[in-house]
């Protein structure tokens, strides 16, 4: 059977800290999640890592993981651990079921709460506003009756709670590693992020929107309605506005306490002068306003 370094998978020494395991983990997983990256071995390569750390993750299976290893990372044969499992045929789960096959045997020896689990979730911003319901699939390690370890894919229904913001955590209780002995699973914790939109940015619980404007919008003032990621609003452009001016909204960012603001970024957009009445209108202007932008940054 060939030996998997899952301390390789993960890019860490095997003296590595728990709290490093940890680290590396989450950082692997928020490239390598399948929702984020569209590689097309994506969803492979995020199996591989989080079969390493539920392993290494966990204090119990990295130290027989660490044991029964020890032969094969000094070149000798890994030998399975339950040679009558040879007659049942190979599959890509064989080293991480086989290498802790024998803790079904000893499983009473010891008492361990499962490890927990990270993984990234993402969202729209609209979901932050108003609350939403979530499915995601992940491919989790279960234990049969005999406690042999293999993984399966399994589908969750997360309720992503209103007013939550990137780099924060949901966590789903039991949902993590199984326990060993007959302990309870661990939990699963997944880290929020939002989905990119060219629209908005994001800055802790206050929202920033582009709001393109005509000429004659920001120079005489107008009502225009805009929408936003709660619902539409109707808001008053000054006049002499000009690019770059800040509109707030109070109360129209995120939900939380305190609630955030949603600040509209006014960006002046020129009509194009691609027909002969545009034109005109142009060169009417240049004749009559004898205006140069360049005469008031001068220093």
């Amino acid at each position: 059977m060939e030996y998997k370094d899952y301390y390789k998978t993960l890019g860490l020494a095997s003296n590595a800290t728990a709290e490093d395991i940890k680290k590396a983990y989450r950082k692997l997983m928020r490239k390598h999640h399948p929702d984020v990256n569209k590689a097309r071995d994506a969803g492979d390569k995020a199996k591989e890592i989080n079969e390493a750390y539920g392993v290494l993750g966990d204090a119990a299976k990295r130290t027989t993981y660490d044991a029964l290893g020890s032969r094969a990372r000094a070149g000798r044969p890994f030998q399975r651990a339950d040679a009558g499992a040879a007659a049942h045929g190979g599959s890509g789960d064989d080293f991480f079921s086989d290498l802790f096959a024998h803790v079904g045997r000893r499983g009473s020896a010891f008492y361990a709460r499962g490890e927990d689990m990270h993984a990234s979730l993402f969202i729209d911003l609209a979901d932050a506003y108003h609350g939403a319901n979530r499915t995601v699939t992940l491919r989790v390690p279960q234990r049969d009756v005999q406690g042999r370890i293999s993984t399966r894919e399994r589908a969750l229904d997360v309720p992503v709670p209103k007013g939550v913001l990137p780099g924060q955590q949901v966590r789903l209780a039991g949902q993590g590693h199984p326990g060993s002995g007959g302990a309870p699973p661990g939990d699963l914790f997944l880290e929020i992020g939002f989905n990119a939109d060219a629209r908005y940015r994001v800055e802790g619980r206050n929202v920033y929107e582009k709001l393109a404007v005509a000429p004659w919008e920001a120079a005489l003032g107008a009502h225009i309605d805009v929408p936003t990621p709660s619902g539409d609003v109707q808001v008053s452009v000054p006049p002499g506005s000009q690019s770059g001016r800040k509109l707030r909204l109070k109360g129209r960012g995120i939900p939380g306490h305190p609630v955030g603001d949603l600040y509209l970024e006014l960006e002046v957009v020129l009509p194009p002068a691609s027909s002969p009445k545009a034109r005109e209108l142009y060169q009417t202007m240049a004749r009559d306003l004898a205006f140069n932008p360049r005469a008031a940054v001068r220093v």
